[in-house]
């Protein structure tokens, strides 16, 4: 038997040898539709940038995936044909017939392990050095084989075409913004990302989502001037006021007719015979800015740089005063809190010893979700206050409690129809209130 093995060995070597080199051909074109489907394009753009030629064509193949991916496929499905059916024959040489058998199993397990998982595991392993170790050679099959993919491609979309499954007008599922916060939450639950980077990436890609509503200072809780007051006054109120720039009012608070900057007044006290009490206060105010309400957050910054100013006063449709947005404001969005020395420190949030939070009715939704990493919904409403009212489709009494979102609300406080102060704890809390 081993003399007959030999003899048969000698005869069909370069069968044997045409199907190693298959195998490894196989194993090619698996990590390589592996490797270049993964790679990273913002990376291949970069080192493209710094002049490599490879990253290049990377970038070029990958722009036409459909061709690429059919291209490999086409390849790599020829191999693995050519492969099993040059195996049977040799084991139908050697065994009769039961060599189809064997040749259907071992050319099985030989596929899975050697032509796909393993170049596959490789391939995911580091997909951009993959890719543009193996981009030189199938560049050039690509170029070979696209038009016979593009021909496949293109009788695949009429057949499904026939189905009512119009492949050239689907639409991506998630816009660019979306994959960019998709990828970011899946690198910090990998660790790879710690939560303040996480936040302020998530910040920069919320800007054109918010409003200016959404972050504004509400008017009942705007600091004002009033024009009508003593000169004395308002000097005093703003050099005791912790804002630099302060709304001027007469009249009324809706009629705004100025914003102060306490630099401004600084330079007209230094002015000869110019005395708090025979200030003008008007003169050296600043013409106010006036927005709606409803403009987002990336166009209200761009214009805050655009016209070089830091403060604007919020209108509704209607032209009714509904508050005031600063630039630091909108940058707080992005970076979280800016405290400076001249800020007050307003606790709005509160941990208890019995593990609830105690939470001010105005505070932030989204300052909220940051501070204790929740996914409150804020799309409906600006304020935890305004979230309770959304959900229980009334205004509260105290000691009411709701449940919604995997958290209990218990409202603490009311002050006329305002909810001021709430507990929040864990919906799987069964404290008692």
């Amino acid at each position: 038997m081993s003399d007959a093995i030999l003899a048969f060995l000698a005869d069909y070597w370069l069968s044997l040898i045409s199907v190693i080199v298959l195998l490894m051909l196989s194993a090619f074109f698996s990590g390589s539709e592996t490797a270049l489907t993964a790679a990273s394009r913002s990376r291949m753009h970069t080192l493209e940038s710094n002049g490599d030629q490879r990253a290049g064509m990377v970038n070029r193949l990958i722009e036409r995936r459909d061709r690429l991916i059919g291209a490999l496929l086409i390849g790599n499905n020829l191999v693995n044909i050519l492969a099993s059916s040059l195996t049977t024959s040799l084991l139908i040489g050697l065994v009769g017939d039961s060599g189809v058998a064997i040749a259907t199993l071992a050319m099985t397990v030989l596929l899975v392990i050697f032509s796909e998982v393993l170049p596959k595991s490789w391939a995911i392993a580091s997909p951009d050095r993959f890719a543009l170790a193996v981009v030189p050679a199938v560049r050039p099959f690509v170029a070979v084989a696209g038009p016979i993919s593009s021909l496949v491609n293109g009788i695949v979309r009429r057949i499904l075409n026939l189905f009512g499954v119009n492949l050239s007008s689907d639409m991506p599922m998630l816009t660019a913004h979306e994959e960019l916060r998709g990828a970011v939450d899946l690198l910090h639950r990998e660790g790879a990302v710690i939560k303040a980077d996480r936040d302020r990436l998530g910040g920069v890609l919320d800007l054109g989502e918010l409003e200016v509503s959404d972050i504004m200072i509400h008017r009942t809780a705007m600091r004002a001037i009033n024009a009508d007051d003593p000169p004395e006054v308002c000097v005093r109120d703003i050099l005791e006021s912790p804002f630099t720039r302060l709304p001027l009012w007469r009249g009324s608070t809706d009629n705004i007719i100025g914003v102060v900057h306490s630099k401004d007044l600084l330079r007209a006290l230094a002015e000869p015979n110019v005395e708090p009490t025979n200030l003008d206060i008007v003169k050296i105010a600043q013409k106010p800015w006036f927005v709606p309400d409803s403009t987002n957050l990336k166009d209200q910054l761009n214009a805050f740089l655009r016209r070089k100013l830091h403060l604007a006063i919020v209108v509704d449709e209607y032209g009714q005063v509904q508050g005031l947005v600063t630039l630091e404001d909108i940058l707080e969005e992005i970076v979280g809190d800016i405290a400076d020395e001249h800020d007050l420190e307003i606790q709005g949030v509160r941990q208890e010893a019995d593990g609830s939070i105690v939470v001010d009715g105005s505070v932030p939704i989204r300052d909220l979700n940051r501070a204790l990493d929740w996914s409150l919904p804020d799309e409906e409403a600006t304020t935890v206050a305004g979230l309770v009212i959304h959900e229980s489709k009334t205004i509260p009494e105290e000691r009411q409690a709701f449940t919604f979102y995997g958290k209990r609300f218990i409202v603490m406080k009311r002050v006329k129809n305002r909810i001021t102060k709430l507990r929040i704890r864990s919906a799987d809390d069964t404290a008692i209130v």
